[in-house]
């Protein structure tokens, strides 16, 4: 209802849709006035319109043939088809690439299996996803009811268009980054299950599918360097708080470079802070942020703020980086590197703060972190992501 007021107030037209009588059941009551008709009539301007969503369940289907129904009323004869991706339909079933959209879909318990239905039209393999080979038959109902006549679609995989798996020209290459889709994921849901947002089972289904590739979560480059600076920080008694956080990066010619958290700054701040140096060859005994300037932020962070934490995350050391860059060449010289860590590789051994989370989605780096809180203060946020 907020959502709907906030588009509605843009002057942005709203339709919502309504449960749909006798599903999945009654096609007689589905394909009715009182099912499919009970929704309003989407007005289009053009010949091809593409309904999309922010995941499963999200009601995409239905939309389409709520929009079919209404179509067929008034003497139009539209069609449906749908762009999905994954699984891809010409790939072995335990293809990494199909494995991998198994792991991506863990938390709703989607699994792959050969399509039965293009089987028997064609006697040829086609790879599918349980919700979509359950739903077929219903579907093929409805869409028969709705246009009066048989169905142009003998499988769930004729309805949809997808050329993905004729696009890879290096399938030994596909099949390294869908491995490290997985275990990306499997990070992720460690996370979520570890502030409350998934269930145990959904980080096994993960951790199996990985064994099944004979994947493990150290076969990501990041995680062991990551880990080594977390306890090389409690041999030096750094550390903030008892807690001692390891952060690495992978540079895109293969250098690895860590960092470590501190009574001063985030292992993220740390290790973007190195990062930038080393890619500006500047030498570690060159500050590119003043004591002082880290000392005063830390004084308003405590003073003012009244913030328990007063070391530096990752959005606060950059803002100071932009400051110091304008009265020191080093900072500017460096800050200019910033931009050359797009889509490298970072793994963090305790889960990012929002701030820390914040600097890293913007700089584009491809993030995971292991299922350990950076703080023992029960308030704090924590946000996990995968690009």
């Amino acid at each position: 209802k907020i959502f709907k007021n906030k588009l509605e107030r843009r002057n942005i037209k709203v339709y919502t849709h309504r449960f749909t009588k006798g599903y999945p059941t009654d096609v007689d009551l589905i394909v009715s006035d009182e099912g499919y008709g009970a929704n309003e009539y989407i007005q289009t301007k053009n010949p091809l319109v593409i309904v999309t969503g922010p995941g499963p369940g999200s009601g995409k289907l239905a939309t389409c043939l709520s929009q079919l129904y209404h179509d067929y009323k008034k003497g139009k004869k539209s069609g449906y088809a749908k762009l999905e991706t994954f699984p891809i339909w010409n790939l072995p079933l335990n293809h990494p690439v199909n494995v991998a959209y198994e792991a991506a879909t863990a938390d709703i318990k989607d699994f792959n299996l050969i399509d039965p239905f293009h089987l028997e039209a064609y006697n040829k393999t086609a790879i599918n996803y349980n919700r979509d080979v359950e739903v077929f038959p219903i579907l093929k109902r409805i869409l028969e009811k709705i246009t009066g006549k048989e169905s142009v679609y003998k499988s769930p995989t004729d309805m949809g268009v997808n050329r993905a798996g004729f696009g890879i020209i290096d399938d030994e290459v596909v099949r390294k980054a869908a491995k490290q889709e997985l275990i990306r994921r499997f990070f992720r849901y460690s996370c979520e299950y570890a502030i409350g947002f998934t269930d145990k089972e959904t980080v096994q289904r993960a951790e199996l599918l990985m064994k099944e590739l004979d994947v493990k979560p150290e076969d990501r480059k990041v995680v062991e360097p990551a880990r080594k600076a977390a306890e090389e920080a409690q041999r030096k008694g750094k550390g903030s708080d008892g807690i001692f956080c390891g952060a690495a990066i992978e540079l895109k010619n293969g250098s690895i470079i860590t960092g470590k958290n501190s009574v001063l700054m985030h292992a993220a701040s740390s290790l973007i802070l190195n990062t930038i140096k080393k890619l500006a060859r500047i030498p570690d005994k060159i500050h590119l942020l003043s004591p002082n300037v880290i000392e005063s932020i830390g004084a308003l962070k405590e003073h003012v703020l009244n913030a328990k934490v007063v070391s530096l995350d990752l959005e606060e050391v950059l803002i100071a980086l932009s400051i110091s860059a304008t009265t020191n060449p080093s900072a500017q010289l460096a800050m200019e590197k910033l931009k050359e860590l797009q889509g490298c590789e970072v793994h963090l051994t305790h889960m990012p703060t929002p701030g820390d989370e914040t600097g890293l989605r913007m700089l584009g780096v491809n993030l995971t972190s292991e299922p350990n809180f950076s703080t023992k203060s029960l308030n704090s946020r924590l946000i996990t992501y995968v690009r």
